[in-house]
């Protein structure tokens, strides 16, 4: 035997990589660690599907074959002539009383349109950092213009109203260096005296870029869900934050008023609020004054919603640990520096799944409107729709359509809550 049939064999390349197991990778990997993991797991995947199946056979019948052409419930029942299929054509036609009311100017409907779509410009930077920080000038004038164009009436309201702000804000600038207090009411004085004046021009030019005036009680259907939704949601937090840092103030007064405004609110139920500002607020009102009643609903609702707001707040509070605190003293900071640099950004970043789940529930409180006579998405199907001889009868469509659109809103808000909750957990990172 030669000397070279005793050398090991070295090979010179690498074997090709074998592909994995079938079972371990694509569809069928999901599937066995996601559904099929253990007996137990496969067993309750079964029986879901089945629920499934039996829903969707129902279901699906009901959804593909309606009828979205009709007039009235008895043609539609004439068209299906006992056939499986839902009764859409209330849908096409009451489109325009579920989202807008009954007694808005059909050839208005531009204004809320547009003011929906501005409320989302306005909205963008403040939940989106990454967007120009220039926007911001648009969120603080979209509250007066949003007014202008739903409610209507002279655009020199609005402005005179813009111009007070601006100027109280300029007077509480300049004298907050001597006190707090003198500035904020430095700002408020400021303010009164340039509305105060600017209410003279405002009904001399009545016509100046007047859109029509329309009242706040031909407010109605989704619309009117939304504007509430986003008025008291945007008024509660600030004030919920207030009422927060006032129940741990060492001011023995301002605690004990924030402390018994959080819990007589959070003691009463909304409807029982809403009663108060329809019926019995009026009583202490004075005679012949004239209060509209959504204002009345904001206010009330925005009370409510920052009382809680208030104790979530309050338990983000309490979750810091002491030492945010005291570094904030190192630093040399007053309270009003600490509370804004650092112990209110952290604070409610830990408040984030509270806040949200008060504000999904606020929007669907909204709907309690309808028990003091406000024709929103609810009073709508419940008054003019379902009473009216054409569609009376007609139920799972509409309340459909309004979980539809309820469950849009509530669910865009809970994915854009852990969307902000995963851009600020820079602790974890």
């Amino acid at each position: 035997m030669s000397r070279t049939d005793n050398i090991a064999f070295v090979r010179t390349d690498m074997l090709p990589e074998s592909p994995p197991p079938a079972a371990e990778t694509g569809a069928i990997k999901w599937l066995r660690e996601n559904l099929f993991s253990n007996v137990f797991n496969s067993i309750l995947t079964l029986i879901s599907l089945y629920v499934i199946f039996q829903l969707l056979q129902g279901f699906l019948p009901w959804l593909m074959g309606g009828v979205w052409t009709t007039s009235s419930l008895r043609e539609c029942r004439d068209v299906l002539d006992g056939a499986t299929g839902g009764c859409f054509s209330v849908l096409t036609e009451r489109w325009h009383q579920l989202l807008f009311g009954f007694k808005y100017p059909s050839d208005q409907y531009w204004r809320l349109i547009l003011a929906f779509v501005l409320v989302l410009v306005a909205i963008s930077p403040v939940l989106f950092q990454k967007l120009p920080r220039k926007l911001l000038y648009f969120t603080g004038l979209f509250p007066f213009l949003g007014f202008w164009l739903i409610w209507g009436g002279t655009i020199l309201t609005p402005i005179v109203v813009l111009v007070g702000a601006v100027a109280g804000y300029e007077a509480f600038k300049r004298l907050e260096h001597n006190s707090f207090a003198m500035g904020a009411l430095g700002g408020i004085v400021a303010a009164s005296v340039v509305i105060w004046l600017g209410g003279f021009l405002s009904s001399s030019m009545s016509g100046f870029i007047a859109l029509e005036q329309v009242p706040s009680r031909d407010l109605g259907g989704f619309m009117l869900n939304l504007i509430l939704g986003v008025v008291c949601v945007s008024l509660s937090l600030p004030i919920g934050i207030a009422l927060a840092l006032g129940r741990q103030s060492d001011m023995l007064i301002i605690k004990w008023i924030c402390v018994l405004f959080i819990e007589f609110i959070r003691g009463v139920p909304l409807i029982t609020l809403l009663f108060v500002a329809n019926v019995v607020l009026g009583y202490f009102l004075p005679p012949g004054s004239n209060f509209d009643l959504i204002l009345r609903v904001i206010i009330m609702i925005t009370m409510f919603s920052s009382a809680y707001i208030a104790e979530v707040i309050r338990g983000g509070l309490a979750a810091l640990p002491k030492g945010q605190y005291e570094a904030a003293d190192s630093l040399g900071l007053d309270y009003a520096q600490a509370m804004r640099l650092i112990i209110l950004p952290q604070a409610l970043k830990i408040s984030i799944p509270g806040i949200v789940n008060v504000a999904v529930g606020l929007f669907k409180d909204t709907t309690l409107v309808s028990v003091i006579s406000m024709f929103d998405l609810v009073g709508m199907i419940r008054g003019p729709i379902l009473a009216s001889t054409e569609w009376n009868g007609v139920y799972w469509e509409l309340w459909g359509f309004a979980v539809l659109l309820f469950f849009v809103v509530c669910f865009s808000i809970s994915k854009y809550s852990q969307w902000l909750e995963q851009q600020l957990r820079t602790d974890h990172r």
